[in-house]
């Protein structure tokens, strides 16, 4: 069986708790091979308040928790009996099994969050020259000052109008120079 990533329904206020809660579970009851991650989908927000910027969390689906799970008897216990749950999105009755996401709006959230789904795998180096082949800098050549595997983004600096100027780049927006 596949993991697939399912829509847990929590408590409105508990998302965090039951991230924690269950995160907690899978390890003490030996469930990493079928629990893999536990998400409370979120966007930061800048507040100004009293002329004083303040980044906020906010939830994205307030009262849902992402669980990216192999779905079985066992795992959907272990979900479902997790203080703070009441349940599956997307199971019709007590005993069936819960609709899976699709990946289209897996990839929507993640991306939303941060997350870039698939990892690219990337075999730059720092101080390598590469060639911009996608965007505004297109033709341009560049040093690679930074490599954030994370966000799948490279730093690199090309040189413009006799200048060396830091750009950001998507790992898909460049490649080596053969």
């Amino acid at each position: 069986m596949e993991k697939r990533w399912y829509v847990v329904h929590t408590y409105s206020g508990y998302e965090n708790k039951v991230k924690a809660n269950l995160e907690k579970r899978l390890e003490s009851m030996g469930m990493e091979d079928k629990i893999f991650r536990v998400l409370v989908p979120e966007d930061e927000e800048t507040e100004i308040k009293n002329g004083k910027k303040k980044v906020a969390k906010k939830k994205v689906f307030p009262g849902y928790v992402l669980a990216e799970m192999v779905m079985t008897d066992d795992s959907w216990y272990v979900v479902r009996n997790t203080p703070g749950v009441t349940g599956f999105v997307g199971s019709a009755g007590s005993g069936s099994k819960p609709t899976p996401l699709l990946e289209e709006e897996v990839e929507t959230i993640l991306k939303r969050m941060g997350y870039n789904e698939p990892v690219t795998e990337v075999d730059f180096e720092l101080k390598e020259t590469v060639e911009v082949i996608d965007g505004p800098f297109d033709g341009f050549t560049g040093t690679i000052e930074k490599i954030d595997l994370d966000k799948q983004k490279v730093k690199v600096h090309v040189n413009m109008f006799g200048r060396e100027t830091p750009v950001e780049l998507d790992f898909s927006q460049v490649k080596k120079l053969s």
